[in-house]
């Protein structure tokens, strides 16, 4: 998701500054950057770490003198009934998906706010429809959800935006991350293929939203159709969903 982000913002003429804690992955991602004409920098980065999200926002304006957008885009998914999950599972799921992304904001903030620019919240569906098996990630995105719903009343009138975006089923490799944070490229992504985007079609979505200002963009069909159950059907998901998180017999 964060390749095919950066490199629709570079199609759009954007030059592009690039965070994650791969270096061959920022290397190769720059190189496509460079070749569409734009500048890149890639900036190493583990979100989990305030000071080097703090260093990493730093060197971006160092470099390009400003920060129009700034997209927080980390996370992963814990998998596994609440019972079954340690609390460094836990901890570990919230310091990716949430405290990573509040560190991104507010360290953009203030740059964003000089330049009247856009942040930008990768949510879920999951902000909105809940599912057995997915507790730890879902009240992540639960969380980060109430999160940029409340920056976007802080950010009203000063001339910067905040877009939580929803997704639902995209293409990308969160499938084949472990509950350590692990990716393991052998892994099957268990999502159902049928109802997946593409990534480049998820972004061009994800970076008109973010141009136009929306406070809140969900996408696929499917996704919109889950969290509209999720909001005004919550007793019909209880339906549908109850049991399925239940241990199976041995």
């Amino acid at each position: 998701m964060g390749r095919t982000l950066a490199l629709e913002f570079a199609r759009r003429g954007a030059d592009v500054a690039v965070s994650a804690r791969r270096l061959d992955r920022l290397t190769t991602l720059i190189d496509e950057i460079d070749a569409l004409g734009r500048k890149g920098l890639a900036v190493p980065c583990d979100v989990t770490k305030d000071e080097e999200v703090a260093r990493a926002v730093e060197a971006v304006l160092a470099y390009f003198g400003r920060m129009d957008v700034a997209v927080a885009n980390a996370g992963f998914g814990v998998v596994g009934r609440l019972e079954d999950l340690s609390d460094e599972d836990l901890r570990r799921q919230f310091d990716t998906n949430v405290f990573g992304a509040m560190s991104t904001a507010r360290h953009a903030l203030p740059a964003l706010r000089r330049s009247k620019g856009r942040l930008a919240l990768v949510s879920s569906v999951a902000a909105l429809l809940a599912s057995p098996r997915s507790g730890a990630y879902t009240a992540s995105k639960f969380a980060l959800r109430a999160f940029g719903l409340t920056l976007s009343q802080e950010l009203h009138g000063s001339g910067a935006s905040c877009t939580l975006l929803n997704p639902g089923f995209v293409a990308t490799e969160i499938g084949q991350v472990d509950n350590a944070g692990r990716w393991d490229g052998s892994r099957t992504d268990k999502r159902p293929l049928k109802l997946m985007w593409t990534a480049e079609a998820a972004a061009r979505v994800m970076v008109d939203a973010i141009h136009k200002r929306r406070r809140e963009y969900t996408f696929t069909m499917h996704g919109k159709l889950g969290a509209w159950l999720g909001q005004h059907m919550p007793g019909l998901v209880h339906l549908i969903m109850r049991g399925q998180g239940r241990s199976r017999p041995a």
